[in-house]
């Protein structure tokens, strides 16, 4: 059966994903159009791209994640700088080697910008920080930034949406006006966009499957202590994560979302071994195995 996916953003847990997708595969379902949040739009553009479960389990098998921890040179000569890029770059690293990795992953299947794919074939979400606006890439270049929406790089586009705030640089894109929009993660506006293909004039009546990195919705409130600036800032960053996407997921059809919890694992800890993979792959395998027993409803 023919379906459309959409992935939530999680960072390392994204790893889940895997498990998810191979239990997709053993029930034949057939991903078509996908759209993602950060670490989700990863794997939708893998996806889009053609990308197999087995060659995307193989993809990630092989990677170092600490490879993509790239400072400045400086930083390397002269640690506390790092503080100086933070205050400045605004992240602590340049992501350029996740834009790279993700570059020649695609090529591998020469899928290079968005008019290498279907048309509305992959949807990425982005946070526009000037103008304070979610965007969705590529649907929204044209409108809001005067940029030719089909020769977007999609590498470029998902490294914007993975671009975790203080922690990866935030990229630029020049707007119609004389100033440059600073983009950082979709997640920061809505981390789960299973809206995403609503209200499309190339709706179809394929059902839309969600798969999110998280417990189920009535789980997810949990009380947090807050003691410290620190414990306020996670606070609020996750509440904004979570506000916009648990309204629209509690007024829609919940049957439709893979819940894969997912424990004491940091959205960017990338010093993460190999058991810990694979018990996240796990995890979303078995979350996946037992909610397709019964879908679609």
């Amino acid at each position: 059966m023919k379906i459309d996916g959409v992935f939530s953003g999680g960072g390392i847990k994204a790893y889940a994903f895997v498990g998810a997708l191979q239990s997709m595969e053993k029930k034949n379902l057939q991903l078509e159009r996908t759209a993602g949040t950060s670490a989700g739009a990863i794997v939708a553009a893998f996806v889009a791209s053609g990308y197999t479960y087995e060659e995307i389990n193989e993809l990630l098998a092989e990677l170092d994640l600490e490879e993509f921890l790239d400072p400045p040179g400086l930083s390397k000569l002269v640690p506390f700088s790092k503080w100086f890029f933070l205050y400045f770059q605004l992240g602590i690293y340049k992501g350029d080697k996740l834009e790279e990795w993700l570059y020649n992953q695609l090529a591998k299947k020469n899928v290079y910008t968005f008019n290498d794919l279907k048309p509305g074939y992959l949807k990425v979400v982005v946070s526009d920080l000037s103008l304070g606006k979610l965007v969705v890439l590529p649907d929204d270049l044209k409108r809001i930034y005067n940029i030719e929406p089909n020769y977007f790089p999609i590498a470029k586009a998902v490294r914007m949406s993975a671009g975790f705030p203080y922690f990866f640089m935030p990229k630029k894109i020049p707007g119609n006006s004389n100033g440059k929009s600073i983009i950082v993660d979709g997640g920061l506006l809505s981390n789960f966009p299973l809206w995403v293909f609503e209200n499309n004039n190339s709706s179809s009546d394929r059902p839309v499957l969600g798969v999110k990195l998280s417990e189920s919705i009535e789980n997810q409130n949990t009380p947090r202590e807050i003691k410290n600036a620190f414990d306020m800032f996670h606070a609020l960053f996750s509440t904004m994560k979570q506000a916009h996407d648990a309204r629209y997921i509690s007024k829609s059809h919940k049957n439709n979302i893979i819940f894969i919890p997912v424990t004491d694992v940091g959205t960017t800890d990338f010093h993460v071994g190999d058991e810990t993979k694979e018990l996240l792959i796990q995890s979303g395998l078995d979350s996946a195995d037992h909610f397709l027993q019964h879908w679609p409803r």
